[in-house]
């Protein structure tokens, strides 16, 4: 049998991120080509312009089809934007013969599926939280268990039909059907939490360019899923401001603000232990007492120099450190407020997990372990193999989240079932959705 090609498309507010995997059967996926390009077109997760959007999307998937040596024809694509929204809702079917059969559980979902949205919206996935059988709770897989009625307490995310369509349109325009339309937190929580964090209950946060997924969990069920239209642009133009350098300079500060504050700590080290021996060796001199000020002093200051930014060879560390504290505790806030305006609880016990470029961000753990009042960690993706060096960071946790979703094919009657697709060519009718949505629900 021929290995099926899952092709991961992460369209991003500042980066559109190809993943091109080969599946085995009985095999995780294995990563043959990745590309990364700047992404152009869209602002806050929405797409603003198509045309460049087009040419951003065509420019990361040439360069993946280039380093895998085939060209695709499908692909997997992450939505996100304030304009996600969700909820959760029961469906209740009375089961139609002795045991329950994948038409009973059909049909639950589709009952959980009439919830009340507006006409502006679409549902982007229904996926169930947990099954009940009369009056039995807790249950995962219904399929088989004896009973006469069945229901389903599901969780409904749902997305603005023209942010939507419109992200369809820009793919469709290259030629590939469209596969799945993912939420980047249901995508990203594939790659990053364990099912010990998702049983414990977890907020997962991924921090991209211009938005913040929000995707919580209970008892090893989805709860909450939103955005924020915050995310790493506002550090950068904040950093900007206070430190008075050129947005593109800002950005590199931001991306190497780690090794230079490592670097500075290195050689303020070497210096404090040279002092030391030279006050053992009695070689102090009158001014030895100002020395630890000066210490200090310079342990306050961040080397930038390799950056060859224009003027500018070093910044205060201080500064640095408040701007990026006000502006993530600021984030975090908002997060604390939405989620809690859903009626849904921030403090879980196994914490919060950043991902996203934002999570490299030095002090990010500790800010968010101060705000949230929880443990705090940050969220590498994992579970594919193959050339998984240049996607190992939190940056592509949300791409290698999709490629695992497309192995799973976990499409619980989601977007492509909703948003008319043209030219897909996914026609076996109802009979073959129904089929391929049985073999979802499998485990």
């Amino acid at each position: 049998m021929a290995n099926r090609i899952i092709t991961a498309l992460d369209i991003g507010s500042t980066k559109i991120s190809t993943v091109i995997s080969s599946l085995e059967e009985g095999q995780p996926p294995s990563v043959i080509g990745v590309a990364t390009y700047p992404s152009q077109g869209l602002k806050k997760g929405v797409i603003v312009n198509i045309d460049d959007a087009i040419n951003s999307i065509a420019a990361s998937l040439e360069a993946a089809e280039r380093m895998a040596g085939l060209t695709v024809s499908s692909v997997y694509i992450s939505i996100n934007g304030k304009h996600i929204t969700s909820t959760n809702n029961k469906g209740v079917v009375a089961v139609a013969q002795d045991e329950i059969i994948a038409d009973d559980v059909f049909r639950a979902i589709e009952s959980a599926r009439t919830v009340s949205i507006p006409p502006s919206r679409e549902i982007l996935h229904v996926i169930p939280r947990e099954f009940i059988v009369d009056a039995q709770g807790g249950i995962k897989d219904p399929i088989g268990m004896s009973g006469t009625r069945l229901e389903v307490d599901a969780h409904i995310i749902s997305a603005t039909s023209s942010a939507l369509h419109n992200l369809v349109k820009c793919v469709q325009q290259l030629g590939l059907r469209v596969d799945d339309i993912v939420f980047t937190g249901w995508a990203a929580s594939n790659a990053v939490l364990t099912p010990t964090e998702k049983e414990l209950g977890v907020m997962l946060l991924d921090i991209g360019g211009g938005t913040t997924s929000i995707t919580s969990f209970v008892e090893d069920a989805i709860t909450y899923s939103g955005s924020l239209p915050l995310g790493g642009a506002n550090l950068t133009s904040d950093l900007a401001i206070g430190l008075r350098v050129s947005l593109e300079d800002s950005e590199r500060i931001k991306l190497n603000a780690e090794e230079l504050i490592k670097n500075t700590k290195s050689e303020t080290a070497v210096s404090e232990a040279t002092q030391k021996r030279q006050k053992l060796l009695g070689q102090d001199d009158e001014d030895g007492e100002k020395k630890p000020a000066a210490a200090k002093k310079k342990r306050d200051i961040i080397d930038v120099s390799k950056l060859e930014i224009e003027g500018v060879n070093t910044i205060s560390r201080k500064l640095f450190e408040e701007i990026i504290d006000a502006r993530l505790s600021e984030v975090f806030d908002l997060i604390i407020k939405q989620v809690e305006e859903a009626g849904h609880e921030t403090r879980l016990p196994a914490g919060v997990v950043i991902t996203g470029g934002t999570a490299l961000v030095p002090g990010i753990t500790s800010i968010a372990k101060k705000v949230f009042g929880v443990p705090a960690r940050i969220g590498y993706p994992k579970g594919l193999e193959g050339l998984v060096d240049e996607i190992s960071s939190p940056a592509y946790s949300v791409v290698q989240g999709l490629a695992l979703y497309g192995a799973m094919d976990e499409g619980y009657g989601g977007a492509r079932k909703q948003v008319s697709l043209k030219n897909t060519g996914s026609g076996s009718g109802l009979a073959g959705r129904l089929g391929s949505f049985i073999r979802n629900l499998l485990p």
